[in-house]
């Protein structure tokens, strides 16, 4: 199978609405929405760095969407569109059919067509840029957080970290709770309705993909503020609450692969209800730095730092 098969027969499907041209031309053609701002975003997952060689295709088709798609998410967006560029060390058909699967199903759930992409042969690497637009005005961003703001989670954090132990061979668990925690890990779920319903609510927001510690200190850092952070308010599985503290402590704070939204808002202020629990954490502080403390509002010294790349 030629490359050009390949993209008709798993990759191409027919322009949908405000894709003038998609799929199979040289660029595509979107419709802007009048009075609207784009916001783009690209994320690539590399094998063996990214994702384990063991992973079943279907979710890493879902996977390799649903992080990009968090990121708009995280800015309030609402998705327009996304390109694949795919780097395959051969063709194999039933392998691209799986992949094919997951990453078409959750962009018809979540609205966001294939418009454009390329395919070559190399090491397997996964490149998707996404589009998406905002209202003027309306983009949720890293830099708005205010001493006073409260500090909000959705979801769970944790179990992805939980579930990468395991396949190290540092954690052992039964049957039922290794796959809650393999599918936190595998198949994460942007939070795209949390983002939009955000929109003038939130003062800012990131999602937690390398790490509490390091995406809110994202938000810190830009909005020249500090913290305080309430490590036994971090929502976690009944799996992650059954461990050691310690393992808790670093999957929760420095886990990363979670995926979930952390934002800031005005003490008091009414939140949105989009069916995902959310969960206040911490408290925004004039003063820089992150404090994180127990139940009784003592220093919890961790030693902990979220995922860099290129760290020593």
């Amino acid at each position: 199978m030629g490359e050009f098969d390949l993209i008709r027969r798993f990759f191409q499907r027919p322009a949908a609405a405000g894709v003038d041209v998609g799929v199979g031309d040289d660029c595509a053609v979107l419709v802007p929405t009048p009075g609207a701002r784009w916001l783009v975003s690209s994320d690539m997952l590399v094998e063996g760095r990214h994702f384990l060689s063991t992973v079943a295709p279907e979710r890493l088709g879902h996977k390799a969407l649903a992080v990009n798609l968090s990121d708009l998410a995280a800015c309030g967006a609402t998705p327009r569109g996304f390109t694949l560029a795919l780097a395959l060390p051969r063709v194999d058909e039933a392998w691209l059919a799986g992949f094919a699967r997951g990453l078409w199903a959750l962009a018809d759930v979540s609205a966001c067509p294939l418009i454009g992409g390329d395919t070559t042969q190399g090491p397997l690497n996964l490149c998707i840029t996404v589009f998406g637009e905002a209202p003027a005005g309306q983009a949720l961003l890293r830099s708005g957080a205010r001493a006073g703001d409260e500090i909000w989670v959705s979801g769970r954090l944790g179990d992805a970290r939980l579930a990468l132990e395991v396949f190290r061979g540092t954690v052992a668990l039964d049957g039922a709770g290794f796959e809650t925690v393999r599918a936190a890990m595998e198949c994460p779920m942007p939070r795209l309705a949390l983002g939009q319903a955000l929109r003038g609510v939130a003062t800012a927001a990131i999602d937690v993909s390398d790490g509490l510690l390091g995406d809110l200190g994202h938000i810190l850092a830009a909005s020249g503020v500090g913290a305080r952070l309430d490590l036994d308010a971090l929502p976690r599985s009944a799996v992650l609450a059954a461990q050691p503290a310690d393992l808790q402590r670093t999957c929760l704070l420095a886990g990363g692969d979670d995926y979930e939204l952390v934002f800031t808002a005005p003490r008091g202020v009414r939140l949105p209800d989009v069916g995902v629990a959310l969960t206040r954490i911490g408290v925004i502080e004039a003063e820089p730095g992150l404090r994180v403390v127990d139940v009784r509002g003592d220093a919890v010294e961790h030693g902990l730092k979220s995922f860099d790349h290129f760290a020593s």
